[in-house]
């Protein structure tokens, strides 16, 4: 005797059904997907505002090989990132401070204590 299911053989991943999510995420992620898509309010054929929407869902692996590596270099997203401005930063800050002692000849640095 066989119990009937709540739900069609396509729904409940029975051994008839295509590929479950996790292979299609699979897939998604190892191919990519680009959704492109404008937004654009007029008034009286002025434009007053346009909204351009782009969104890649691929892998890290998948984004890199096509160019996108962005994250890497936001300073908001990557420690190394952080890093890196903290010391331009530092540097910029230290070559305006010998810039301006070298402007008052008179001062003498002073000395930090031993």
């Amino acid at each position: 005797m066989t119990t009937p299911s709540r739900f069609p053989e396509p729904y409940y991943g029975g051994q008839g059904s295509g590929a479950n999510l996790a292979d299609i995420l699979e897939r998604v992620l190892d191919k990519g997907v680009v959704i492109a898509g404008d937004i654009r309010i007029n008034l009286l054929d002025i434009e007053l505002l346009t909204v351009k929407l782009r969104l890649i869902v691929a892998s890290v692996d998948k984004a890199k090989e096509m160019g996108i590596d962005w994250w890497e270099t936001d300073p908001a997203l990557s420690s190394r990132a952080r890093r890196d401005e903290l010391t331009r930063e530092n540097a910029e800050l230290r070559e305006r401070l010998a810039r301006l002692e070298e402007l008052e000849p008179g001062r003498a640095p002073k000395e930090e204590a031993p």
